[in-house]
């Protein structure tokens, strides 16, 4: 069974630094895409960042710059970072972590239908 579980959120400051994590349990596939995705109140969800088993990343327009992917996998477990550089108050949300197979990069990095699995989310809040 897979499981993806974030943690690192809650309420920072703009201009602070955030670091989401997401602990991706059971996934055996070798080759797959680990994506970000934020929902904001009343907004529809969006992708934030993707990255895949090479380690190529790929950014939305709107955060180009600012937040940074990273994965990592030890003893079959993935681990998903998402670093977050000068938050500002559009970035609050709540931030999801999802896995897919490798073509989910090829396809539609940004598009969540594409991924099979999800976690519950990790909420952040930026104030001025």
């Amino acid at each position: 069974q897979v499981q993806l579980l974030e943690s690192g959120g809650g309420s920072v400051q703009s201009g602070g630094n955030l670091t989401l994590s997401c602990v991706v349990s059971g996934y055996t596939e070798k080759l797959f895409c680990l994506g970000w995705f934020r929902q904001a109140p009343g907004k529809e969800r969006e992708g934030v960042a993707a990255i895949n088993d090479d380690g190529n990343a790929k950014y939305a327009d709107f955060v180009k710059g600012r937040f940074t992917i990273s994965q990592g996998n030890a003893n079959d477990t993935l681990t998903l970072s998402l670093g977050i550089n000068t938050p500002k108050p559009e970035d609050t949300a709540m931030y999801f972590c999802a896995a897919g197979p490798k073509h989910v990069w090829y396809v539609g990095p940004f598009e969540e239908i594409w991924y099979k699995h999800w976690g519950q989310g990790t909420q952040v809040t930026v104030s001025t």
